[in-house]
């Protein structure tokens, strides 16, 4: 039997936490899969940033970037491996860079999920020096009532930038006067009014690696380290299921490995309000307790795409989808169709069978490290970079407690289980 070696790289900006736990577990994992005839081994580096030529061959099988989205260089690197060397790369570095959130909301709505009614508008402040900007604005440019779009959007509403991330520029308004306000501190960028979703009582997010989703829920009006909460059982089974199919079915339509969905529920209806987020928050200052099944699932994704040597979809197909929007099914029987075209394009039964044979001891592996003492120093190495000296040793016993109460909870689930497989992702949702 032959030997291989398969090579991860990871692209990365500020990032400290969830590389270095990723590194450790696939150390201390150290698979060796027999696939097809080849025992597959792995290697993990990190990416440097550095000159090129266009025809030279990278090292890298997969890698897994998180800088794609802000950082031209890498995301031009990204692509030429992808287009030229069939590299898998997590994500897809052309769909985050055009499938920006006004193309995701008028996508899914297509599909017909209940996305928040939600306005254009025009930017406030152009740049005064270009000529023939400044003459089609004389020309086209219609004077509008913002009163008249507040009233038809409603209120509450939100004034956002169209392709923005990390709450930049976001604005709750709750009359014509706040919107106007906000609308004249927002510059240059081109808005979205999008109505709020009234007396809505549990916010999610369903974070997504592949076919895996993890459903958290996320209160926006806590500190940042305190926004994903620890708490169970607040969706019920079948609206666990909806949060899962939404966030697969976007992931897979915008050719995400790597994103996240925020869902409101209001009377039983989940409405996605945000879902563009591709390469979401990964690090344990405000994952905590759920970092453990990110570095799991990133873990378990990057080995599956890399064995099977996983073929990257450098364009979109987006006609099976809307084949089935146009059809005069219910919106219950669509969003299954829609998810049965998402199960398949992540793969999913292969997947899951390919964890069950080969990454079996995965979460003892994981339970082990994730109480070490090396994985605490992972944790202090973190919030030493983001909190101040005195509050550095509060907050490193903070987040690597709740980590162990994951622990306690992992053991109890492992206790029960019989296989590897995730227990709301092996139902068929």
């Amino acid at each position: 039997m032959t030997k291989e070696t398969r090579t991860i790289g990871l692209s990365l900006g500020a990032d400290l936490c969830w590389p270095a736990a990723f590194e450790e577990l696939l150390k201390q994992l150290d698979p060796k899969i027999q696939y097809k005839g080849k025992e597959i081994n792995f290697a993990c580096e990190r990416v440097r940033v550095e000159p090129y030529d266009l025809q030279y061959k990278p090292k890298y099988d997969l890698v897994l970037d998180r800088v794609t989205h802000w950082y031209n260089i890498s995301r031009e690197w990204i692509k030429k491996i992808t287009l030229m060397d069939g590299v898998y790369t997590l994500n897809n570095p052309w769909a985050i860079q055009s499938m920006e959130k006004h193309t995701s909301y008028c996508a899914m709505m297509r599909l017909g999920f209940p996305i928040p009614k939600t306005w254009m508008l025009p930017q406030k402040d152009y740049p005064k020096d270009e000529p023939d900007l400044q003459t089609t604005i004389n020309r086209y440019n219609s004077l509008f009532s913002l009163k008249n779009v507040g009233e038809n959007v409603g209120y509450p509403g939100f004034l956002k930038p169209y392709d923005g991330g990390g709450w930049v520029g976001v604005r709750q308004v709750k009359n014509d006067q706040e919107l106007v306000e906000a609308y004249n501190k927002s510059g240059n960028r081109v808005n979205h009014l999008q109505a709020g979703v009234q007396d809505w009582d549990v916010f999610v997010r369903g974070i997504g690696i592949g076919p895996q989703v993890n459903v958290i829920k996320y209160d926006p009006s806590a500190p940042l380290h305190a926004r994903y909460v620890v708490d169970f059982n607040y969706l019920n089974a079948e609206e666990w299921k909806r949060a899962t199919m939404t966030t697969r079915i976007i992931n897979s339509f915008f050719g995400w490995d790597f994103n996240s969905c925020e869902m409101l529920r209001r009377a039983e209806t989940l409405h996605p309000i945000d879902f563009a987020n591709a390469c979401p928050d990964s690090q344990v200052t405000s994952l905590h307790y759920h970092f453990p099944w990110l570095v799991k699932a990133l873990l378990k994704w990057s080995i599956f795409c890399t064995t099977t040597k996983r073929k990257m979809r450098l364009n979109q197909n987006w006609t099976p989808y809307l084949e089935i929007a146009d059809t005069d099914l219910p919106f219950e029987e669509k969003i299954i169709r829609y998810d049965a075209l998402a199960r398949d394009h992540f793969d999913i039964d292969h997947f899951y069978a390919f964890c069950d044979e080969h990454l079996k001891d995965l979460d003892e592996v994981a339970l082990a490290f994730f109480q070490t003492s090396r994985f605490k120093e992972i944790v202090r190495n973190k919030v030493s970079a983001l909190f101040p000296k005195h509050e550095i040793e509060e907050f490193t016993s903070h987040f690597f407690g709740l980590v162990q109460f994951w622990c306690k909870t992992e053991r109890d689930r492992l206790s029960k289980k019989s296989s590897t497989r995730e227990p709301n992702l092996k139902k068929e949702v």
